[in-house]
């Protein structure tokens, strides 16, 4: 066996994941030293305990210990898994799965690949242990707080050809979403703003300078305090609709972030954003067909 072929395992849905050991000075002693500094976000206590679990591994797939000697212009493969990770008590679903693509109905809460402080608790870990493919991909992204439809590429040979119909918007979405209802407001509107970072830097703020986000915007009907929308993003900004609505002066409902940023506690589920990717549709790039994946969640006044 050479260094090319070994291929770590899946373990209980997580993906290894690798870290090439490049030529250094001074040079770590071993490869623990190396990960420790390398991921000083990392608490060292963690990195001894992902040795004591033999979840490191050489290129040569070989389990690697706490003393093992770092070995310059080689690679190493690491397992992440959390102590203690809060449950997420909402279900996926599987809408539909052909050969190359698997589409999945989100639940609010969940996010969608590993990150932070969640890895068993992700929509792709899930995935994976459900459908034992560790090849499984999401295309494109929806937020923790979003639900709703998300796919997900099955196959290595075909993901860019998915991939890059998102990237150059040959994609159709439609959101639904429950914000504040102001009778002022005439629909349909066009937003258009130019989104940049803001502070904290997880938001965006509209900023002044040439437009780069633009959503069509259409009341679906309200009652006195609020209204359902219905949101078709032209371009696909972080946080565009959400920063969209507010900036009009009509906040998603439960927004944690917009208009002011609430901190909560990463166990509170009481509150769910109130906006749903409902709709996606696109032409297969594989076989011109025409597809149309719908969300079984609906938002209500």
């Amino acid at each position: 066996m050479t260094s090319t072929e070994f291929i770590p395992p899946m373990i209980d849905g997580v993906s290894a994941s690798k870290v090439f050991l490049p030529k250094t000075f001074p040079t770590p002693a071993t490869v623990y030293q190396y990960l420790c500094q390398q991921f000083a976000h990392i608490d060292t206590s963690e990195w001894q305990q992902r040795f004591a679990d033999g979840l490191i591994y050489d290129a040569l797939g070989q389990i690697l210990t706490i003393s093992s000697v770092y070995i310059e212009n080689s690679h190493v493969f690491y397992y992440r898994f959390l102590a203690h990770e809060i449950h997420v008590p909402f279900e996926h679903e599987i809408l539909f799965e052909n050969e190359h693509l698997l589409v999945i109905d989100k639940p609010h809460f969940l996010t969608i690949s590993p990150t932070g402080q969640y890895v068993q608790e992700t929509l792709l870990v899930r995935l994976k242990k459900q459908t034992g493919n560790e090849f499984l991909t999401p295309i494109h992204r929806l937020d923790r707080e979003t639900a709703g439809v998300v796919l997900f590429s099955k196959q290595t040979s075909t993901r860019a050809v998915y991939q890059e119909m998102f990237a150059q918007r040959q994609v159709n979405k439609t959101y639904h979403a429950i914000a504040a209802f102001n009778a002022d407001l005439t629909f349909p509107c066009y937003t258009r703003y130019r989104l940049e970072k803001g502070q904290p830097f997880y938001t965006m703020q509209v900023v002044e300078g040439p437009i780069n986000s633009e959503t069509e915007i259409n009341l679906i009907e309200h009652d006195s305090v609020w209204g359902k929308y219905e949101l078709n993003p032209i371009t696909g900004k972080q946080h565009q609709l959400r920063v969209h609505l507010n900036s009009l002066g009509i906040a998603i409902k439960n927004d944690p972030f917009y208009p002011v940023v609430q901190h909560k506690r990463a166990d509170d589920f009481s509150a769910p954003l109130q906006l749903l990717a409902k709709y996606i549709r696109l032409t297969d790039p594989l076989t011109s067909q025409e597809m149309e994946f719908s969300s079984k969640l609906e938002l209500t006044l």
